[in-house]
């Protein structure tokens, strides 16, 4: 009964709610927080771990795991951040930026936008969108980036032996971070002209009906696009690392194999995990609505553990349990392929 009652008190605790708001709010910047923290420590370490694997295939599975999380927070926050601030913007005063016929088709009998389902899905969609449409850059300046990870955090000096052209190459194709770290500091809201922009892809006839089409799946968008993400994720880094100058041959396929096997076994474990806890988190989520039936923004707390759930379901699974088993796995396939066809 104690333990109950705790859980009570932190359900209705009015800064958990007010947390759950701004995840809500800032669903992307959630997750690329989210992914920065534990590609800093939790990967890394489990990684470097891994029994029986090589010494230098730890290392380059680290180093792109902490150029990946640097990368995704730098990027994704530069984009993100006015993105949100956006559609909170019309979240606020919807009748100033959206037309009388797009309130009516997604709005219906909902006294605010905040309520409407069909609405909630379509923001949080373009929110989350800002993780797919950055997934290549990232791709490239993290494989770009992973030379450079390897020599200052490993104090690895793995090219003192490449051609002096090699070495001219890599200076060159060093990213430049100065526009993508300077993210902008917003003191009074983001400018009109961006918010409209934001609402004239809301007003898209065709984006309306698919809202209200899906509007009762909801809950899943954050997983749906989670996972297309990390797909074209990995294609685009197992490119780059194809091409890549800077990474050493002969460990340039355990490290795509990594890539590939801790994509595909998040993927499947994440969906799997989740459909198992489908259930139980409705049954949830119904208690969490009764607890606070009089907060008044109770549906984007609700909006907001929808997205907290898969993100904590996928990072526990990539970030924590699976990165000792691909990297052990990845060097085995390795050795395997290089014997058969050496």
């Amino acid at each position: 009964m104690k333990l109950q009652a705790l859980g009570t008190k932190i359900l209705t605790n009015k800064h958990v709610l007010k947390g759950l708001e701004k995840v809500s709010e800032h669903s992307s910047s959630f997750g690329a927080a989210t992914a920065l923290a534990m590609s800093l420590t939790l990967r890394p370490l489990s990684i470097m771990a891994t029994p029986d694997t090589e010494k230098e295939n730890r290392q380059y599975a680290a180093a792109n795991s902490v150029c990946s999380g640097l990368v995704k927070f730098a990027i994704i926050e530069s984009i993100a951040l006015p993105l949100e601030y956006a559609v909170k913007k019309i979240d606020a005063n919807p009748s100033k930026f959206l037309k009388p016929e797009t309130m009516k088709n997604l709005f219906g009998n909902a006294k605010e936008a905040v309520s409407s389902r069909s609405y909630k899905l379509l923001t949080q969609a373009l929110k989350l969108s800002v993780s797919f449409i950055t997934a290549i850059p990232k791709s490239m300046l993290t494989i770009a980036l992973i030379p450079i990870a390897m020599d200052k955090i490993f104090a690895n000096k793995y090219n003192k032996n490449a051609k002096k052209e090699d070495t001219s190459l890599q200076k060159t194709s060093k990213p430049n971070f100065t526009a993508i770290d300077k993210t902008p500091f917003f003191t009074g809201g983001i400018s009109e002209k961006l918010t409209k922009g934001v609402a004239h892809i809301i007003d898209n006839k065709p984006l309306q009906n698919f809202a209200i089409k899906f509007q009762e799946k909801d809950k899943d968008i954050a997983k749906h696009i989670s996972a297309g993400t990390d797909i074209l994720l990995t294609a685009a880094a197992v490119h780059q690392t194809e091409k890549s100058s800077g990474i050493k041959e002969n460990r340039k396929k355990a490290l795509i194999y990594n890539n590939i096997i801790s994509t595909g076994i998040t993927i499947v474990g994440g969906y799997l995990v989740d459909g198992l806890m489908k259930k139980s988190s409705v049954k949830f989520i119904e208690k969490f609505k009764a607890m606070n039936s009089g907060y008044k923004n109770i549906s984007k707390c609700v909006e907001g553990l929808n997205i907290i759930r898969p993100a904590i379901i996928f990072a526990l699974i990539y970030y924590g349990v699976l990165p000792i088993f691909s990297t052990y796995l990845s060097e085995k396939i390795d050795k395997f392929v290089e014997k058969r066809h050496p």
